[in-house]
């Protein structure tokens, strides 16, 4: 089975089996855990200006790990600073993108790519490469993001935020938002969780995915209805709902939302 997307939109249409067989694959292959350190939050105006890859498995470990200050000719702001530490003379003294991206290009094209909320890091990845007139780009079945499946297995932690979950699982890293340290946290999320899908068996591993708390409208794409008859079908069907913390709107567990595909299902198949 190929699953054709593992980002939060495609994640959100995948049935629970489905996501397991996925998850099932990525405990066996080489991961390349990447972190990036930028100047803002947007890929097409903000610059890196630190990277880290980690190459490991479950079955060998850690392979490798090499990580670069990078000097992209702009300033550093301030907040970025106070959230880093990496300074103006730090990154001053750094390399320039055009000879640093390069070395990372191969470390970056093997392996499954994976990071703690991937989409970020990889559109940085992508924003810098372009500059350069590098093509870069990974199948979606090549990327594994730890947020995604952290939030099936830990769904009812108060936070998912990397350094929250260092400080809840006690491990051993230096300080959060450097990329040697936040790509090694990943890396031990990322071992952590999938240990948990190889040795668990099936029917523990889809109740803990059950827990997964759902927007209305992945929801909706889950039962393939627009989000005002997922709404009248979720209603009807009075399951446990609880209100996103910053937005407020309903947030249903996704092994009610299956159970109420299932039946719309059967009901469909009763009629033919």
């Amino acid at each position: 089975m190929v699953l054709h997307r593992q980002s939060a939109r495609g994640q959100s249409a995948l049935l629970s089996t489905e996501l397991l067989a996925y998850y099932r694959q990525v405990s066996h292959a080489r991961l390349s855990v990447v972190d990036v350190e930028t100047t803002g939050s947007l890929a097409d105006k903000a610059r890196v200006i630190e990277v880290s890859v980690l190459q490991a498995s479950l079955a060998d470990g850690i392979q490798q790990q090499q990580t670069h200050l990078i000097n992209p000719g702009v300033r550093i702001p301030a907040q970025i600073t106070r959230i880093t530490g990496i300074t103006q003379p730090m990154i001053e003294l750094a390399i320039a993108p055009e000879a640093i991206w390069p070395q990372y290009q191969t470390l970056l094209s093997t392996g499954v790519l994976t990071a703690h909320n991937l989409a970020f890091d990889y559109s940085f990845l992508q924003s810098e490469y372009q500059r350069l007139g590098i093509d870069y780009g990974r199948s979606p079945d090549q990327q594994f993001c730890t947020v995604l499946l952290s939030r099936l297995m830990l769904a009812d932690l108060p936070s998912r935020r990397l350094p929250d979950l260092v400080e809840h699982f006690g491990f051993d890293v230096s300080t959060s938002h450097r990329a040697a340290a936040d790509t090694l946290a990943c890396w031990y999320l990322a071992k952590h969780l999938l240990h948990q899908i190889q040795q668990e068996p099936d029917e523990s591993l889809l109740k803990q995915f059950g827990r997964q708390w759902m927007r209305l409208k992945d929801a909706a794409k889950l039962l393939k209805r627009r989000q005002q008859e997922a709404y009248a079908l979720l209603e009807a069907a009075n399951l446990e709902v609880r209100l996103s913390y910053r937005s407020q709107k309903p947030l249903y567990r996704r092994g009610d939302v299956e159970r109420v595909l299932w039946q719309q299902q059967g009901q469909q198949l009763s009629l033919l």
